[in-house]
């Protein structure tokens, strides 16, 4: 029974860490509900409203918030500040919070060791050989959310890399054409509906707010690591500081993205020729030689073994 209770122990883990990274910054205050019903004139209790919301949000969310405050108790803030940096270059800093994403870690570990746990119990191993595989799950549990994370950075960083020629081009000719170069962004990220344009906007609402156009730049190009747009934030910032025309340095930026773009699908046509060696020298030559000299190999052995 005891692989059985710690089986189930571990998918009520993950239900927990599943449902909570999905419901992450979703989750409606009662307050705000309490509001709604005011509003359409139902009266109810706040133990009523709070009895009807899902179980998820009464004790799943309640249990992963919890552990979060405790790892944000126990983590170095480097280590909080360097999560919170992660996030914001994966694009879930407005979902997810950086003590959110060390529960996440923590509730993982947990899952794998609880798993490894039922596969020592289950099998005859020594013990050294046993702890060796407890401790390996506890880290590659605490490590996969890192994995993924840093998987969704490098696909907004590929999606902003592909999208950025195109969007210099339309925010060239916008600024040619007399608009300002926040009008230009603001038609930009109008135009698509990427992590690029949703960068774009959120600049040109930070410098709607007040704040500096160098500042909102620079946090956008920080927000981002990618080393075109800092090179294009850094030519725009001195060419706003210099007072040269901004529609020059647009189209200068905007030919240089493109030369880019077509010097990195030359790099990776001829990388092409490489990558296929391996699936060629291990899947298909071994295949086509099993074609060919399948029969001749059957029909040489039939005749030695009719001769002898």
């Amino acid at each position: 029974m005891l692989p059985v209770i710690l089986g189930g122990i571990v998918m009520l883990v993950l239900v927990v860490v599943l449902i909570s990274m999905r419901r992450a910054g979703t989750a409606q205050s009662l307050d705000d509900r309490l509001n709604e019903l005011a509003a359409l004139g139902q009266s109810v209790t706040l133990e009523e409203l709070e009895l009807s919301q899902p179980f998820s949000q009464r004790v799943l969310i309640p249990m992963m918030e919890a552990l979060s405050k405790m790892a944000q108790r126990f983590t170095p803030q480097q280590t909080i500040e360097a999560s919170r940096h992660k996030l914001e270059l994966a694009g879930l800093a407005h979902k997810i919070k950086p003590a959110q994403f060390l529960a996440y870690r923590m509730a993982a570990a947990i899952v794998l060791g609880i798993a490894s746990l039922t596969i020592v119990f289950v099998t005859a191993l020594p013990v050294f050989q046993r702890m060796l595989i407890i401790v390996i799950a506890f880290v590659i549990g605490f490590m996969l959310p890192t994995v993924w994370l840093g998987s969704k950075i490098t696909a907004r960083q590929t999606s902003i890399i592909k999208a950025l020629p195109d969007a210099l081009d339309l925010l060239t000719i916008c600024v040619e054409a007399g608009l300002g170069f926040d009008a230009a962004m603001s038609k930009v990220a109008e135009k698509w509906d990427n992590e690029l344009s949703l960068a774009f906007m959120r600049t040109v609402q930070e410098m709607q707010l007040g704040k500096l156009r160098r500042e909102a730049l620079r946090n956008m190009s920080n927000s981002m690591d990618v080393p075109d747009m800092t090179t294009f934030v850094a030519a725009i910032i001195q060419a706003d500081t210099l007072g040269v025309s901004m529609a020059k340095v647009m189209r200068i930026q905007s030919d240089t993205m493109r030369m880019k773009r077509r010097q990195r699908a030359e790099e990776k046509a001829r990388q092409a020729p490489v990558k296929m060696m391996f699936p060629l020298v291990f899947f298909i030559f071994p295949t086509i030689l099993i074609v060919l000299l399948g029969p001749a190999i059957i029909k040489i052995k039939n005749i030695g073994i009719f001769n002898s």
